[in-house]
């Protein structure tokens, strides 16, 4: 079942929405619950499942909305960040809503409110006015202290656990993981894809498995059907020779690695400053011999010439070109572009050269 796209084109309140801060000053939940409380808390209008992680989560949720539909039910499905355009984050049963039309629901009541909190407000909101059954969440930063926090989820999927956002969230895997599952409430099914985390919830009902598992604890039976996602930026061939895939950390190059074909590839690469460069350069250069350096329009994005100097040590050839539509121009002439290393990048290609 394959999701249709809205148009990416930059109206009034999706130009307000990316005017907006993407980062609070300081985390917390107080400007979140406020927010919700003027809408009228509609997430509490249905049940929820929440889907934390570092890697997959959005395959997993949406993967986890397509079985619910499958089985009958209205579902919402809210995920980040974005590639295609602004309204692939809010989805009712397979399709993107009107993007323009939920923002401006939320807009009146969000004064200082960041680009998070705004989004996942209009989501919530938008699942309360089209009815849903269910609404698939997933986590934005951690858990404890996201904005997504305040739904009440009867189902939470924990992907899995790797080093990322240390200085936020905490230096080792247990910390973070402890940080993630803060989300499960009392009562609550914990899905987890890594089984060591168990101990950590004494007092809740833990399965282990993934979107599957979770779709079937929400429904307390076993699934009678198969679902297919289209997702995109996650393994994503754009034609025979070129692919786009948003791994944007160590872990997630580990997963492409283990399923990328075994060619001579092109690299072309943009990576936040606040990831770790060199492991995941290192993890690139088993893919091809040449990297060609770029930078998104994220503000962390680590400036081309900075990252091919990193690079030096893992490639035979590097170049750098900080605007991404030249750099993979260049790219598409040297042999199959594998497009990698941030989400945001994918996000800056999708629009129009």
């Amino acid at each position: 079942m394959l999701a249709r796209h809205a148009s990416t084109s930059v109206t009034g309140q999706t130009a307000w929405v990316e005017a907006l801060s993407p980062w609070p000053e300081e985390f917390g939940l107080d400007r979140m619950r406020a927010l919700l409380r003027d809408l009228g808390d509609p997430q509490r209008a249905y049940p929820s499942i929440h889907v934390v992680g570092t890697n997959g989560k959005s395959t997993a949720a949406r993967t986890i909305a397509a079985l619910l539909r499958a089985e009958g039910l209205r579902a919402g499905v809210y995920t980040s960040p974005h590639v295609s355009g602004w309204s692939e984050r809010i989805q009712v049963d397979g399709n993107d809503v009107d993007f323009e039309r939920a923002v401006e629901r939320v807009r009146p009541h969000a004064e200082g409110a960041t680009q998070f909190e705004v989004l996942t407000a209009a989501a919530l909101t938008e699942f309360r006015e089209q009815s849903v059954d269910v609404a698939v969440v997933e986590a934005g930063l951690g858990g404890r202290l996201d904005a997504t926090n305040l739904i009440d989820a009867r189902v939470v999927l924990l992907t899995n656990v790797a080093l990322e956002h240390t200085d936020v969230l905490g230096e080792t895997r247990e910390a973070i993981a402890r940080e993630k599952l803060a989300v499960v409430k009392p009562g609550a099914i914990a899905v987890l894809g890594e089984p060591e985390w168990a101990e950590l919830l004494p007092d809740n009902e833990v399965r282990t498995g993934g979107g599957r598992e979770a779709a079937a604890a929400f429904l307390d039976r076993p699934l009678g059907r198969e679902a297919e996602i289209s997702l995109p930026g996650r393994l994503e061939w754009r034609g025979p020779d070129e692919l786009w895939d948003g791994a944007h950390n160590p872990a997630g190059l580990d997963w492409l690695l283990e399923r990328l074909p075994k060619r001579d590839w092109t690299v072309v690469a943009s990576i936040l400053s606040d990831k770790d460069a060199e492991a995941m350069l290192e993890r690139l250069g088993r893919a091809g011999r040449t990297l060609i350096a770029t930078r998104s329009s994220n503000a962390r994005a680590l400036d081309g010439k900075e990252l091919a100097r990193r690079a030096e040590p893992y490639f035979d050839r590097v170049e750098s070109d900080d605007d991404p539509h030249s750099a993979l121009r260049r790219a598409r002439g040297a042999g199959p572009v594998l497009v990698t290393g941030s989400l945001y990048l994918l996000a800056d290609l999708s629009r129009a050269d």
